[in-house]
């Protein structure tokens, strides 16, 4: 089955897989937040079939830009459940895809900032929740 995207659900899966990675980041240790977000991209970067054609492209716009964490985390969290929601009814196997995408991105940006800190494990469990709650 093959998926047919809108410009919007495409911008919406990269600012979901994309803002798991920039949380990491803004959440991450003190002067390493660039490996951090590098490490995921890379990841992201890596993705196959018709979900990694998406994410080849980096989200264009502010959407990962905030203040704070919290406000990251406000348009993040919301894209991460509406994606799997969106590839659910199109495409359960690219939906599958998507979330062992971006929990291999949110794995190799903590593998990059070393030892995991009680912060970036609560976003990870955030990021995970927010892709289970189809």
């Amino acid at each position: 089955m093959s998926l047919t995207l809108t410009d919007q659900d495409e911008t919406t899966l990269r600012i979901a897989a994309y803002g798991a990675v920039t949380l990491l980041a803004a959440a991450g240790a003190a002067g390493k937040p660039h490996k951090i977000a590098t490490a995921g991209s890379i990841a992201l970067n890596s993705a196959t079939g018709q979900v990694g054609h998406v994410l080849a492209t980096y989200p264009q716009g502010k959407e990962l830009a905030g203040k704070s964490t919290a406000e990251i985390a406000d348009r993040v969290l919301p894209a991460l459940t509406a994606a799997m929601n969106l590839l659910n009814a199109q495409a359960p196997a690219e939906a599958d895809n998507f979330r062992h995408t971006v929990l291999v991105a949110v794995e190799a940006a903590q593998a990059r900032q070393g030892k995991p800190n009680p912060v970036t494990v609560e976003l990870t469990r955030k990021i995970t929740e927010a892709l289970d709650a189809v």
